[in-house]
């Protein structure tokens, strides 16, 4: 499934904003947050939200997260991205 994303820079990235995870099935194992050009440091109150819906988070550089996806997802493992553009910060 793919879907539009509203957050263009990392700061805009909330529970909010990553709530149809709530209600996505079967709840992916893990969530590939993609941070933009450079990784940056998660809130906790993300990560915890992330965790609630069953979710283990990874969050590295949009490049990085494509290419994380596309491993997992070729091995059969339920994955979900969720990726801001390269150039975003």
């Amino acid at each position: 499934m793919l879907m539009s994303w509203a957050p263009t820079k990392f700061s805009h990235v909330t529970p909010d904003s990553l709530s149809v995870f709530q209600i996505v099935r079967p709840i992916p194992e893990i969530l590939i947050l993609g941070t933009g050009r450079n990784i940056e440091p998660v809130d906790p109150e993300l990560r915890r939200f992330i965790r609630s819906t069953g979710m283990k988070l990874e969050a590295v550089d949009s490049r990085n997260a494509i290419s994380t996806y596309n491993i997992l997802n070729e091995e059969g493992r339920i994955v979900a991205a969720a990726l801001l553009p390269y150039g975003a910060s």
